[in-house]
């Protein structure tokens, strides 16, 4: 171990993932353990980004509260406490891409179900993207607190999902908590510790600093900033990070804090300013001492790129749709932009197709006017973004209909609402019965009565109908009354017989069928 040490290796902190269904308690457990309001502030209840931070958790036994802190990870046998950094992932089923996103760049993930709610869809899916990782997990059995809390139906119910907590055949821990009162809460922290020791994590710190994009976005005044989660090394200002064909220098490196610092290392969450374009999120990230090399493997990045778009399945004329509703989204951060295309590509409307012909990160601007302007039937969607007075000063003269949103649900039922009015409409017509005439009683010019019987569904009031005659429709009309036993009716039913009122120019013959229809839009 000395060895290592001197090579640079040494202890990790862990980075956690916290995961679950929606309204379970993550944000309300990281607000606790960080001592902050970030659920509180959140639209709708409902986390919206990914974040990153960091707390330090005093040695087992030890009756502090945590603590935030902005610098490297103290030393394991310090008596400072460790270092642990925790992801806060979205609950809503839009932000599936975020979650699995988060549980990538983690070393361990805490799963939390509610003991009133128990498992439920995104709990279930958590699980999923967990195993498909491969990480160690911990189960936090959260609203211990509420009166209806029942901790032993949860953990049935993850047997059911073939989890196995200790005691209950398997060796998956579980801590019972209250995020709201802070009951258990240490013990998590001691259990994650525990599990990250057992996994020994190790990072070197003397080699440029390698990790994953766990969100980028597009600041009015800075520019293109990204927040990346160093796995391994040390990032340093004055370096070179890229990300797929995305490369900025490290001028300006901050923490979790938003403070100024000269060098981060692993498990460290950081945001670097200045990229060229928008990293993709949950792209893997480099660090390069000199330019020339970063530049040479974006270089290498960008013409794998060109060669997969240009290798992609080509669209044939047949896989052609009737309508296409262009679409412009401006999001806040790439991640939104990631969920509500998961969302859009659910929403399937027969004869239409939607296509985002431009999105990004950052404010609605004259541009995106411009071009929703320039094509038909098109929509121009905000979400947590700003709008340029200009910008909104163009819509106004070009009759640019411009949406914004806060809430990533509220988007995706309006864009639902609106693909389906804009929806090619297809008449048809729906024979509702049939009916034989069996004599007729008086004609004039464009009427006559008759009488018949209902072969099959129900004959009504004021419908269309085609006349039939040896299975060839010889003409048209629309019955005006109909009379069962003497007794105006509004309908006649299967079997039986009734006299009709029709009007049409064509003569009805006995032994002619009679087939009423409606026109339906579809």
């Amino acid at each position: 171990m000395e060895e290592a040490k001197k090579n640079g290796i040494t202890e990790r902190p862990p980075v956690i993932v916290i995961t679950g269904h929606i309204d379970h308690g993550k944000s309300t457990l990281l607000d606790y353990i960080r001592k902050t309001n970030i659920a509180g502030g959140e639209v709708g209840g409902i986390t919206q980004l990914l974040s990153a931070y960091e707390v330090v958790h005093p040695s087992t036994g030890s009756t502090s509260s945590p603590q935030e802190n902005s610098g490297l990870a103290p030393s394991a046998s310090s008596g400072q406490g460790k270092k642990i950094t925790f992801l806060d992932t979205p609950g809503h089923e839009a932000f599936s891409g975020m979650r699995e996103r988060g549980v990538l760049a983690a070393d361990i993930a805490v799963l939390v179900v509610s003991a009133e709610d128990s498992v439920k869809a995104q709990t279930i899916e958590a699980l999923k993207t967990i195993r498909a990782d491969g990480i160690p997990f911990i189960v936090a059995i959260n609203k211990i607190d509420k009166p209806s809390a029942n901790i032993e139906k949860v953990k049935i119910d993850l047997v059911e999902q073939e989890v196995y907590l200790e005691g209950y055949g398997g060796d998956i821990p579980s801590v019972a908590i209250s995020a709201k009162t802070g009951q258990g809460v240490p013990e998590l922290l001691d259990m994650i510790l525990l599990v990250a020791e057992m996994a020994e994590l190790r990072g070197d710190k003397s080699i440029p600093a390698s990790g994953i994009v766990i969100e980028s976005h597009i600041d009015a005044k800075r520019g293109i900033t990204a927040t990346l989660v160093i796995e391994n090394g040390t990032l340093k200002s004055g370096m070179f990070a890229v990300a797929g064909d995305a490369i900025a220098p490290t001028r300006l490196i901050e923490d979790f804090l938003g403070k100024n610092v000269k060098e981060a290392t692993f498990s460290s969450p950081v945001t670097i300013t200045g990229f060229n374009k928008l990293p993709e999120v949950g792209a893997k990230f480099t660090s390069y001492e000199k330019k020339k090399d970063a530049e040479a493997v974006c270089a290498t990045s960008k013409e794998k790129l060109a060669t997969t778009k240009e290798n992609a399945p080509k669209k044939t004329e047949s896989e052609e749709w009737v309508l296409t509703v262009p679409i412009i989204i401006k999001t806040d951060v790439a991640g939104s932009l990631e969920a509500i295309r998961g969302e859009l590509s659910k929403i399937s409307k027969e004869g239409l197709v939607s296509k985002i012909v431009q999105s990004g990160a950052g404010t609605i601007s004259e541009s995106d006017v411009k071009l929703a302007s320039s094509m038909n039937n098109s929509l121009l969607v905000g979400f947590n973004v700003k709008i340029e007075k200009a910008a909104i000063d163009l819509a106004l003269r070009l009759g640019v209909q411009i949406n914004s949103f806060d809430i990533i649900y509220k988007l995706t039922e309006w864009l639902d609402a609106e693909l389906e009015k804009k929806r090619p409409r297809v008449s048809v017509e729906e024979t509702s019965g049939g009916a034989k005439i069996l004599k007729c009683f008086s004609r004039t010019k464009d009427k006559q009565i008759v009488g018949g019987r209902v072969t099959e569904g129900t004959i009504v009031s004021g419908a269309n109908i085609k006349i039939i005659r040896r299975d060839f429709e010889i003409g048209q009309g629309k019955i005006l009354g109909l009379e069962q036993g003497k007794t105006k009716v509004r309908e006649v039913q299967s079997g039986n017989e009734f006299g009709v009122s029709v009007e049409t120019k064509m003569e009805i013959a006995p032994g002619d069928i009679i087939k009423s229809y409606i026109i339906v839009t579809k």
